[in-house]
């Protein structure tokens, strides 16, 4: 378990404790709180661990087995997307294995075969391996942004277009930028983790507070209305060979929704 995740971890069980009551647990509100949610010790004593190593958990100087860590988790009320997180981020949920470079080759022509939904393959930071020509008559060629920034975290917050098609975009970028810091914990300290968090710094800083928010979320399936007006289902799913990466389907949801991509494939000058 790196410094990093460690440090992020901390971070995370802290954010979540300053934001829970006594109440929330079942305890009497007692006193003055100096700070907001509840004490270190209340977590350490209903997790069943002592106040001192808790508070080193925190700090980022110790790592814990899952079962304490799910103790904590449940002390805390983490859902199901924030347990995934912190046993992530604890190294107890997915190896750090290096990325396959042949998967874009192998993926294209599943990606190829959904000619009227737009699809997406993604690597473990989220950078931009393949995507089939629907998506490129629907949100543009990715080959026209640079490859330092083609990455769906930077399309989300930094691409005009997208932002202009989605009715609601804000919303779906956050959930975005949950889902990659959920499966983001064992690289973290990966360069290319940093280089995509300057970028968006130095694009956007009027969003730091996106990628700052220890938050996490899973991007389930939706309906995504983009301007024309079409309704996008998009859904997630992962190689099973790759773990670290996921293909991002937008699926139209009924025939008027088929046609408008029909429409654009033939002619992709209509999305312009």
């Amino acid at each position: 378990m790196s410094v990093d995740a460690r440090r992020e971890l901390g971070m995370f069980l802290r954010a979540h404790r300053e934001r829970l009551n006594p109440q929330d647990i079942g305890l009497r509100p007692g006193g003055r709180r100096r700070t907001p949610g509840l004490r270190r010790e209340e977590v350490a004593t209903l997790s069943g661990v002592g106040i001192a190593w808790y508070t080193w958990l925190e700090q980022g100087k110790v790592s814990a087995s899952k079962q304490v860590l799910e103790s904590v988790a449940k002390t805390l009320r983490l859902d199901g997307d924030g347990l995934r997180h912190v046993l992530t981020l604890s190294g107890l949920a997915a190896p750090n294995l290096p990325a396959d470079p042949l998967l874009a080759t192998r993926m294209r022509p599943i990606l190829d075969s959904w000619p009227l939904s737009p699809a997406l393959l993604l690597d473990r930071h989220f950078d931009l391996l393949a995507w089939n020509a629907a998506y490129t008559a629907l949100w543009g060629d990715p080959e026209q942004i640079p490859a330092e920034r083609r990455n769906l975290m930077w399309v989300m917050a930094g691409d005009p277009r997208t932002r202009r098609l989605l009715r609601d975009w804000e919303p779906l970028a956050m959930t975005v930028f949950q889902q990659f810091r959920g499966q983001a914990g064992p690289y973290l300290d990966d360069v290319r983790t940093g280089e995509v968090y300057a970028l968006l710094e130095q694009d956007r800083p009027d969003l730091t507070h996106w990628w700052q928010c220890p938050s996490v979320a899973t991007l389930s399936t939706r309906d995504v209305v983009v301007e024309g007006p079409m309704t996008l289902v998009f859904s997630l799913f992962r190689p099973v060979e790759e773990p670290g990466a996921l293909i991002l389907l937008q699926t139209p949801r009924d025939e008027p929704d088929r046609r408008r991509m029909a429409e654009l494939t033939a002619d992709p000058s209509r999305a312009a």
